[in-house]
């Protein structure tokens, strides 16, 4: 047992100390402008740490460097989903989606309502939903076991009802099947084919929906620009 224990122990050091060594190697390569190698570092890193948010920032901005504004704007939106609070990763998104013409913020909306929509990650309202559930259940059963119902219980419900409707508003936007332009031009086409003629040009770093895929196609809709239509799988890239 003993003997199993100190394998364990020395196990996990290793996969520490490689996993220290990595972020400071993959820190070193983009320092001195090595951006391909620093990328294939942290996409190692990535399959280790899958919900790091700085691993996605870090992916992005090594493509940006590298030209890749598409796949910037979608590794830095992963990272955006994960930490939405983080100022580098909302300024990092924000300068890669306009280059690409897009924006983070919709017209017409207040930054500091889109931040405040945005102040908790998905998961972190989940979460505090759940549990202002559970509280809300706890205090109608107290009611009804004292029957007697305190204003500050209405209170209580009223804004958990609030945090439910944030919560499902978001949930909407996390089921949203969002990709980017990752190609330099990607044809939007009036089918799923070669055959299909091209109705338009769509930039690299475009946001775009997918509605529907039938095989190396995907059927999508440009909000930004208001335009439908079919492109190859391989021009865009799925958030």
């Amino acid at each position: 047992m003993k003997r199993w224990l100190l394998l364990s122990c020395f196990a996990l050091l290793f996969v520490s100390g490689f996993s220290q060594n990595g972020w400071q190697q993959a820190e070193d390569f983009y320092r001195q402008g090595k951006f391909s190698a620093a990328l294939g570092l942290y996409e190692n890193l990535l399959k280790d740490y899958p919900n790091d948010p700085f691993v996605y920032y870090n992916i992005g901005n090594c493509y940006f460097k590298m030209g890749s504004k598409g796949l910037a704007a979608a590794n830095y939106f992963r990272a955006f989903r994960l930490a939405p609070r983080d100022s580098d990763i909302r300024h990092n998104l924000t300068l890669a989606l306009a280059s690409g013409g897009e924006r983070l913020v919709p017209a017409g909306m207040p930054v500091i309502l889109h931040k405040g929509f945005f102040y908790l990650s998905y998961a972190e309202l989940k979460g505090l939903a759940y549990a202002g559930l559970w509280f809300v259940c706890a205090l109608i059963l107290l009611g009804l076991l004292r029957r007697k119902w305190s204003s500050w219980a209405t209170v209580c419900c009223v804004l958990w009802l609030l945090l439910a409707g944030w919560w499902y508003a978001r949930a909407r936007l996390e089921q949203e099947p969002l990709a980017v332009v990752a190609s330099a031009i990607a044809e939007i086409r009036s089918g799923p084919g070669t055959n299909f003629p091209a109705s338009a040009n769509v930039a690299q770093g475009h946001l775009v929906t997918i509605l529907d895929d039938k095989d190396s196609w995907y059927e999508v809709i440009v909000t930004s620009q208001g335009i439908k239509g079919w492109v190859e799988k391989s021009t865009i890239e799925k958030i």
